[in-house]
């Protein structure tokens, strides 16, 4: 007799960085085999300029390393983050 593995558990999470009453965020996915997927990410305009949106991707990338998952990217914030941090590269996997 076969036995059936439950479903993928995917979790949505993300992180943020509140100044002034302004959000920035970025979203993004795990999924039970080892792989991050990042969403999006959102800085309100107040906060734009000031680094918000490069630390919200490298805590992402901090959080893939410590958990050791491989990193996908559909945010393009993200994408930018990666050509200008070449550091980040090992991470990033092929599905």
């Amino acid at each position: 007799m076969e036995t059936m593995k439950g479903p993928t558990q995917v979790v949505k999470s993300r992180f943020e960085i509140e100044q002034d009453g302004h959000l920035g965020y970025l979203e993004f996915e795990t999924d039970g085999h080892g792989w991050m997927t990042i969403w999006h990410t959102e800085v309100d305009a107040a906060l734009r300029g000031k680094g918000i949106g490069l630390e919200l991707v490298r805590t992402a990338f901090d959080y893939a390393r410590e958990n050791e998952l491989r990193v996908d990217v559909i945010c393009p914030l993200a994408l930018h983050v990666i050509e200008s941090h070449p550091e980040f590269r090992e991470l990033m996997g092929k599905r």
